[in-house]
């Protein structure tokens, strides 16, 4: 394998040969496809695609996350709670960091309704807050947050810049924290997957689903940088067949910029068909702890404690209560659509030098700092968080038969 660093220079040496450089926007298409340094001279350079080094004792850790999966979607609605505004926001499947910031949205927009009815029994408590409150210029309204997972941080911090009401404002109620979260767990690329089963879903859903992923891949954008752990990835969709490969990618087309598709390819990845397309990976631990550090800053409150009832639930101060307790909503609000859908990611020694990732047939490769994320389990109704030693030969040897194919 050729570095792209070598690739560079030689692509350098070569434009300074010419004695300019002309730079077109497409220089850099897909990678995929040759990129021409010189017409003149006929000089070319290929994509090289570093190896994963796939090896049993490359693997630093293996972890188990439950998806907390609704065949109809997620859940985003409103509910009495004896004379309490109850707020769901959960049930994301496995797009629980991907939709984060839309569906905490869409659930702002349900309590800002919420609050500016008038006529509603709740209103005037919303709207003024504790007794101290009404001899005070700016009422404060306090919201209750259920979980810390990535929905609840989302949620608590849309809370501050929307509502605006200081200090003490939102409470966060949680039996787990990061880095003990489900959401640290996540492979966190972006892409709205295992979210719904398309035959069981409403129009109604499907148009707050789409909104959801708009919203959410905007805010993502705002965060790329080290400091959130947020940045922009090629990804390869490995493909085997024609009619996967004109499916629409969930969310819209739009969401995925450069998307290009490639036939006859199987030189580069051993596959008839590739999609490359670029979104955003999320490196779970960097940017959750930055979403708690934010939340801190703007003045909120964190009580370790885990509900057992929706009784304890309505018993707390806050009028205004958001559930975002993923699978614990099944419990606690005995929804039995709510399910766990296993995953098990084997996680190796990392590699800086491979800069890509790649889906394939469920399987998929996620470069992170903190190592290389090897998935591709999906176990719907199986509680069990320990790791299965036959799926880790399985995740190794899928990978494995990715990576000899490798040109």
């Amino acid at each position: 394998m050729v570095s792209n660093e070598l690739n560079r220079r030689r692509f350098l040496r070569s434009a300074a040969a010419m004695g300019a450089v002309v730079l077109a926007d497409n220089v850099l298409s897909s990678p995929l496809s040759v990129i021409h340094t010189s017409v003149a001279t006929g000089q070319e350079a290929k994509r090289h695609f570093a190896p994963v080094k796939v090896a049993r004792n490359r693997i630093i850790r293996e972890v188990v996350g439950l998806r907390p999966y609704r065949s109809e979607g997620f859940v985003v609605e409103t509910e009495r709670l004896g004379h309490k505004l109850l707020i769901h926001n959960y049930g994301h499947g496995g797009a629980g960091v991907t939709l984060s910031w839309g569906t905490a949205s869409l659930a702002m927009d349900l309590a800002r309704d919420f609050i500016q009815t008038q006529t509603h029994p709740l209103s005037r408590a919303l709207l003024t807050g504790p007794r101290s409150a009404l001899r005070s210029r700016a009422p404060a309204r306090r919201f209750a947050v259920l979980g810390c997972g990535v929905n609840g941080l989302s949620t608590a911090r849309l809370l501050q810049r929307r509502f605006q009401d200081g200090p003490g404002a939102v409470t966060i109620y949680a039996k787990n924290l990061p880095p003990e979260t489900t959401s640290n767990i996540a492979g966190a690329f972006w892409y709205p997957s295992s979210v719904f089963d398309p035959q069981k879903v409403t129009a109604k859903f499907s148009d707050q689903f789409r909104l959801a992923c708009q919203i959410s891949n905007k805010a993502f954008q705002t965060l790329v940088g080290t400091e959130y752990g947020v940045r922009w990835a090629e990804i390869y969709e490995l493909i085997r067949n024609e009619a996967t490969l004109n499916r629409e990618l969930l969310g819209g087309a739009e969401l995925y910029p450069q998307t290009e598709t490639r036939r006859n390819v199987q030189q580069d990845f051993g596959f008839p068909y590739v999609r490359q397309y670029n979104t955003m990976m999320i490196e779970p631990h960097v940017y959750l702890s930055a979403l708690l550090r934010d939340f801190y800053i703007a003045g909120g409150k964190i009580v370790v404690n885990e509900f057992r009832s929706r009784e304890e639930i309505a018993r707390l101060r806050e009028p205004v209560i958001f559930n975002c307790t993923g699978l614990g909503a099944r419990a606690l609000f005995n929804d039995q659509e709510l399910i766990p859908v296993r995953g098990q990611l084997e996680v190796l020694l990392p590699q800086p030098e491979v800069d890509y990732c790649y889906l394939a047939a469920g399987a998929y490769m996620f470069p992170r700092r903190d190592g290389i994320i090897l998935g591709g389990t999906w176990d719907h109704e199986d509680w069990s968080l320990a790791p299965k030693a036959e799926q880790t030969s399985e995740i190794l040897e899928a990978h494995a038969e990715i990576m000899r194919a490798l040109k």
